[in-house]
């Protein structure tokens, strides 16, 4: 059994998925099976949940034990994990903050079906300092993803405009500068390729919101299994349902006491 306590007002569904990615994996089931309580009353379906309500998943010991994330590196003052699709970023950080005894802080997140490599800081003086290096560039994230199609050439750096469409949470694709839109610039380099799909490397040289996953399927080479951005039709032609996307490789050029993070690669255990 886990319990934990509400933080505020806010639906079930979103406080499990945002704070406890075993329960969110099996959340059709619990709730059929009316294994999750709310202030000891069993529940059996969605629920607006309080301040201070106290929630409670029956779960079996296989899915207690399902793995949401493995640790890559630990130290004193960094974390890095590798997260499983199907998991909130959020869902991971809690279980994180409440291992370390809230010492964890979030850095950034991966959405929910990309698998990879995430970096937390165990201390204000690691968090201010990698805070720093993603806004200065100075930290290097590669990606792979296999997507639909041939690219036009093996290797090339793309530059967009994204704008965000909060309303429908998506963004939008420009060639051209467009108002309410920012520049973006995305790496790619072909590793693989066959008639219908490639795997690709990707270097992001501005980290905005679903720029991978919007860009390529801008360019025509959307990732397979993307629902959001994809195409529908090959998506459900090859039985894909989640984006075949890793944050792969990741890379810090540090300054300081943190300087000894230099020269080392961190690689993620997830293919593609």
């Amino acid at each position: 059994m886990i319990e934990l306590i509400c933080d505020k007002a806010q639906s079930l569904k979103e406080f499990t998925e945002n704070n406890c990615a075993q329960a969110s994996f099996y959340w059709n089931r619990l709730l059929k099976d009316k294994e999750i309580k709310v202030n000891g009353k069993k529940v059996g379906a969605d629920v607006t949940l309080q301040e201070g309500d106290v929630v409670r998943y029956y779960l079996t010991q296989k899915q207690e034990e399902k793995t949401a994330f493995y640790t890559v590196y630990e130290d004193e003052n960094l974390l890095v994990v590798d997260k499983e699709s199907g998991v909130n970023s959020e869902a991971v950080f809690a279980e994180l903050y409440r291992k370390t005894g809230g010492r964890c802080a979030f850095i950034y997140r991966l959405d929910r079906n990309t698998r990879g490599l995430m970096a937390f800081a165990l201390n204000e003086k690691t968090e201010n300092a990698l805070l720093s290096a993603f806004k200065e560039k100075r930290v290097e994230k590669r990606y792979h993803a296999l997507c639909f199609g041939a690219f036009e050439k093996p290797s090339a750096v793309l530059t967009a405009y994204l704008k965000k469409d909060e309303k429908n949470a998506l963004v939008k694709i420009y060639d051209k500068e467009t108002a309410g839109a920012e520049r973006i610039v995305t790496e790619y380099r072909v590793i693989e390729s066959d008639e219908k799909t490639t795997k690709a490397e990707l270097i992001l040289h501005t980290g905005k919101t679903h720029q991978i996953r919007a860009h390529l399927a801008h360019i025509g080479n959307p990732i397979v299994g993307d629902m959001k951005y994809g195409d529908a039709a090959k998506n459900r032609a090859k039985n894909a349902a989640r984006q075949c996307l890793v944050a792969k490789e990741l890379a810090f050029e540090m300054s300081g006491e943190l300087s000894y993070l230099n020269g080392k690669r961190f690689v993620s255990r997830f293919g593609i």
